[in-house]
């Protein structure tokens, strides 16, 4: 038979490897996808994005998500102008709308162009309003009116100076006048005009002929003292 160490050798070391082989930790790089291919599958289907439902040719979807039928009305989003459903997808209503005017003081939006439902007939001046064509006074110096295009043009009176030194306003008179009449200034003393007026014993004085803004011309004759003395 021989020696029994030697026909026992062989064995011993396949048993090892076979051992060895049993113990070996099994690596992930080591499993190549092939290995699994329904795990593959899973984890495709995982990242796949979602699918929605293809209205195409079958109705019209609008921005909040709801769903139309082919041939139906529907208003989209905010709009007020209605579309159709149709298989080519909505088809809406655009509308040359007419301007509004720049005065209108009312509109709606129930239909699908806005509609101005009240234009200002009326005029504002000075915190308060006029009808169209009123006349008024807003001031004693002025003569205003509420023009058509809501406009109020006013004309302002130029008052003619006044012919003295001491003019008045009298309530509700635009120009001041002159109670008195004409007159102006000698020294500090006020003197009708077109007359001499003796303002102290030794001088008399008048004021310009149409020049009543100037000082009067006074002449200085012989004092009435210096006589008796």
């Amino acid at each position: 038979l021989g020696n029994p160490q030697r026909r026992m050798g062989p064995l011993v070391q396949v048993a090892c490897v076979l051992l060895l082989a049993f113990e070996a930790p099994v690596s992930p790089a080591a499993i190549s996808p092939e290995d699994y291919p329904a795990d593959e599958a899973d984890h495709a289907a995982n990242n796949d994005n979602i699918l929605f439902d293809d209205y195409r040719g079958k109705g019209c979807v609008d921005d909040s998500g709801f769903v139309y039928k082919l041939g139906e009305r529907f208003f989209p989003g905010h709009s007020n102008c209605p579309c159709v459903c149709t298989e080519d997808g909505p088809v809406c209503d655009q509308p040359e709308c007419p301007k509004i005017h720049p005065k209108c003081t009312k509109v709606e939006h129930n239909g699908c162009c806005a509609e101005c439902k009240e234009v200002k007939n009326f005029c504002e001046y000075r915190g308060k309003t006029y009808k169209i064509l009123e006349e008024f006074k807003p001031s004693p110096c002025e003569w205003c009116r509420c023009e058509p295009n809501n406009e109020v043009h006013c004309v302002v009176a130029d008052c003619a100076v006044p012919e003295c030194v001491n003019p008045v306003y009298e309530p509700e008179q635009c120009c001041p006048i002159c109670k008195n009449g004409p007159n102006c200034f000698a020294g500090t003393t006020i003197i009708p005009a077109g007359i001499e007026v003796k303002v102290d014993d030794c001088t008399i004085c008048r004021c310009h002929n149409g020049d009543w803004w100037k000082p009067a011309q006074c002449l200085r004759r012989e004092c009435l003292t210096s006589q008796i003395s």
